[in-house]
C-alpha cells in the first residue's frame, strides 16, 4: 500500500532514512534499502545533509525506487535552487514517478565541504510546500497552469525540543496551513518530551512520526545534546549510556517506543551513518 494511503486510513508508519554517496558508487544504499524494504514503508533520502555534497536526492530516490522498489521520500533543499529550477526538479521527480517530498530550507553552504558555494535561498521551507501545493493543483508558483499536475504527497520537519516551542508550533501550523501532509520530528529522548509536543499539536490533525536515533556512544549523546540546538538528552539517559555502546543505545530506544508507541502516528528512525544500528531497531 502507498504511503499516502496509509496516512489517510492514520495507520502506523515507519520511516527511516538513506544518505546517498559522495560518487557513484550506489552498491551500498541498494544494500540497506533491500534490507528495508519489508521492514518500513518509505525511506527518506536526504539533500547534501549539513552542506556537504552529495549526489542528487531525487536522482538517488529515483534509482532506489527502480532497483528496489521500496516507495522514497526525496528532500528538497531551498539551499541550492532557484524557484525554476526547484519547481523543474520537483515536475522531474513526479514524472519519474516519485511520490512523496520533504521540503526543507536547507544548511548553510560555509558549514559543508564547499563552504565557497553561493547559498540561494529564493524561497524557505513553507515557500516550497505552498508551491509544491500549487504544482499540485496544476499551476506554477506564479499560477500559469500547467500542462498536467503532480500529485506529491509533502512531508516537513519539526523539532520537538525547541527552546521556544510555542514559535517552533506556530512555524509548524503555517507549514500546515501551507499544504503539508505529515510531520516527521528530530529525535527524542523521553516521554515527557514527546507527550508535550503530541498535546500542542493536537489541533494540526495531520500524522506525526516521531524522530528516534539510537545513541551509539556516551559520547554521542554528550554532543547531540550540548551541540544540536533542540535535542534535549535527560541526564538519566547519559548516565545510561556512560561506558556502553550501541546495544545499550538500542535498547534505550526500544523501551521509549514501547512506553510511546500508544500515543504516535509512527516512527521516523535516523542512524544513517551507522545504518546496522537502524536495522538493529526494527523487528
Amino acid at each position: 500500500m502507498l504511503l499516502k494511503n496509509k496516512l489517510l486510513k492514520k495507520e502506523f508508519i515507519i520511516t527511516s532514512e538513506l544518505t546517498p554517496p559522495k560518487g557513484t558508487d550506489c552498491s551500498q544504499m541498494y544494500k540497506l534499502a533491500d534490507k528495508l524494504k519489508s521492514k518500513v514503508d518509505a525511506v527518506n533520502i536526504t539533500d547534501s545533509p549539513m552542506a556537504k555534497m552529495k549526489m542528487s536526492s531525487i536522482m538517488a530516490a529515483h534509482l532506489i525506487e527502480t532497483k528496489t522498489g521500496i516507495e522514497t521520500i526525496p528532500h528538497i533543499s531551498c539551499r541550492d535552487k532557484n524557484l525554476i529550477a526547484l519547481q523543474g526538479d520537483l515536475l522531474g521527480a513526479a514524472n519519474l514517478g516519485i511520490k512523496n517530498i520533504l521540503a526543507v530550507t536547507g544548511d548553510d553552504p560555509t558549514i559543508g565541504d564547499h563552504p565557497q558555494a553561493s547559498p540561494v535561498f529564493d524561497t524557505d521551507s513553507i515557500g516550497l510546500i505552498k508551491t509544491i501545493k500549487q504544482l499540485n493543483n496544476g499551476t506554477d508558483h506564479n499560477n500559469t497552469p500547467l500542462t498536467a499536475k503532480t500529485e506529491l504527497t509533502v512531508a516537513t520537519a519539526a523539532n520537538l525540543g525547541a527552546d521556544n516551542l510555542e514559535q517552533e508550533i506556530e512555524k509548524l501550523t503555517t507549514k500546515i496551513e501551507a499544504g503539508a501532509n505529515f510531520i516527521q520530528t528530530q529525535p527524542a529522548y523521553d516521554l515527557e518530551t514527546i507527550e508535550k509536543f503530541l498535546a500542542k499539536t493536537e489541533h494540526l490533525k495531520v500524522p506525526i512520526l516521531i524522530g528516534i536515533l539510537p545513541l551509539t556512544s556516551y559520547k554521542m549523546g554528550n554532543y547531540l545534546a550540548q551541540q544540536v540546538p533542540g535535542i534535549k538528552i535527560p541526564p538519566s539517559v547519559l548516565s545510561q549510556m556512560k561506558g556502553k555502546g550501541k546495544k545499550e543505545g538500542i535498547k534505550i530506544a526500544h523501551n521509549l517506543l514501547e512506553k510511546a508507541y500508544d500515543l504516535i502516528d509512527g516512527i521516523h528512525l535516523m542512524s544513517s551513518s551507522q545504518p546496522e544500528v537502524l536495522l538493529n531497531l526494527l523487528p
